[in-house]
């Protein structure tokens, strides 16, 4: 059989003809980079070279979770070609979080360690060099002396009875407006729960994924003949870049200029603050310009992942397909420090329960800290696994009722005008169309009413 047009086929044809005026969605539109980047002409930070550049290397922690009982620089100092070592009394205002920003807090991350660490490769003394290698053989000779603590590396033991508390908020959480989670009610489950046909649960969980940049995270700055100091970083927000670094060094943002430049890999991992406020404080004490810039273990060890996740779902279903409850409780594991998790965990809660009309649903989402290292955002972040969970658990649905895991979908899929569980209406959904199209590319059959069915009303009956 011919395939079917559906309405966005027909659209997107009528715009491949111009009837709709766009002449590039849909279209294969050449990068405006992409000559520049094959031909090797595209400039990257590290392609800069000023005169009297200095380099900062990181004395890191080697435990999970510990107090601070002694920090000794004076091996770092003997380094032929070490300048300076810099500890927490050296930062202005060390205490931060990046999205303090948009509102959200408490400031709950020191730029260095003062009396105690939470994670294994925690930053506690930065070195500043005349090369590269006094700064690394600097950073090495620290030595810390250390009380160690119990360390949780679980989120659901995290948040168990008893767990060594280890956030001065005195919470192993995040508190949402006062509440122990990002939380949804919608209906009634318990009730919805009693009523249905049958109870299937599952389980899903994810690790952390580290982004893997072919450029690892870093920036030089440089000092300005009217005491500004511009940074050349590659960093995927400027300004949050630009307004966090002023706040750490207690300096009014027009003393700072962030160059952008090209990202070489980011895909979320470089919106965190991390290394401009260190390499601005060596360039501010030196008077030179400084380079900041992980090493491929750093990157590996230290750069935020994606979050790990735990999600439970328990689905009230009816024999027909029909998914009348729904109840999620999702831990995101925010490692040490908040980083973007409390904002990625109220958008996993908003995204819930999936793109389905669910008329009773109940969900609990966690941003959970443990004495791991910290995440943030990555490609979709607070969404991406909560939908592998989401369809992996529709899938099993299908399974235990016999049906096919399309037809499924295509039952309980979004119409327009449908409440959302967090009270929004739907609107622009496209779901059942493009199930419909995937069917009919693969050439999996669908019956006549499958067929038939709309985004734009729901079938009566």
């Amino acid at each position: 059989m011919s395939p079917r047009l559906t309405p966005i086929d027909t659209a997107y044809f009528a715009r491949e003809r111009g009837e709709g005026g766009f002449s590039v969605i849909g279209s294969p539109v050449q990068r405006s980079d992409a000559r520049s980047h094959v031909t090797g002409r595209t400039a990257f930070f590290e392609d800069m070279t000023p005169p009297g550049l200095v380099h900062v290397k990181i004395h890191r922690s080697t435990r999970h979770h510990a107090l601070i009982d002694s920090v000794d620089v004076s091996g770092a100092l003997r380094v032929p070609g070490v300048l300076r070592v810099i500890t927490y009394k050296d930062v202005p205002n060390n205490w931060y979080v990046v999205l303090r920003l948009i509102g959200v807090g408490p400031d709950d991350e020191p730029v260095l360690a003062e009396d105690r660490v939470l994670y294994r490769g925690e930053p506690i003394v930065a070195v500043v060099g005349e090369t590269e290698e006094a700064a690394r053989e600097g950073a090495a000779r620290v030595k810390v002396e250390y009380t160690d603590l119990p360390a949780v590396l679980d989120v659901e033991e995290a948040l168990a009875e008893g767990a060594p508390i280890i956030k001065q908020a005195g919470t192993n959480h995040f508190v949402y407006e006062g509440h122990h989670c990002r939380r949804v009610r919608f209906g009634d489950v318990e009730r919805a729960f009693a009523e249905a046909d049958r109870i299937i649960e599952g389980r899903y969980d994810s690790s952390p994924i580290e982004h893997a940049p072919v450029e690892p995270t870093g920036c030089i700055v440089v000092p300005q003949g009217d005491g500004r100091l511009r940074i050349h970083s590659d960093t995927q927000a400027a300004f949050f870049t630009l307004d966090n670094t002023a706040l750490i060094l207690g300096v009014p943002p027009t003393d700072l200029r962030v160059v952008g430049g090209t990202v070489g890999g980011g895909f979320g991992g470089k919106v965190d603050v991390i290394v401009e406020p260190l390499a601005c404080l060596a360039a501010m004490l030196t008077g030179r310009p400084a380079k900041y810039v992980y090493s491929r273990a750093e990157e590996m060890q230290v750069s935020s992942t994606r979050a790990a996740e735990r999600i439970y779902i328990k689905d009230g279903v009816m024999n027909d397909g029909r998914i009348i409850a729904r109840q999620v409780t999702l831990y995101v594991d925010a490692g040490a420090y908040s980083r973007h998790s409390p904002y990625g965990v109220t958008k996993a809660a908003a995204h819930m329960p999936g793109p389905y009309t669910i008329p009773n649903v109940h969900v609990d989402c966690y941003c959970v800290y443990t004495n791991r290292t910290p995440s943030s955002a990555m490609r979709g972040f607070g969404v991406t696994i909560g939908d592998f969970a989401l369809e992996s658990h529709m899938d099993r649905v299908a399974r235990e009722l016999g049906m096919d895991p399309l037809r499924l979908r295509l039952l309980n899929a979004y119409r327009d005008g449908d409440m959302k569980a967090h009270r929004k209406i739907a609107s622009g959904t496209a779901l059942v169309e493009v199930i419909q199209r995937a069917a009919d590319l693969v050439g999996h059959e669908l019956p006549d009413e499958y067929r038939a069915m709309s985004s734009s009303e729901r079938a009566e009956g």
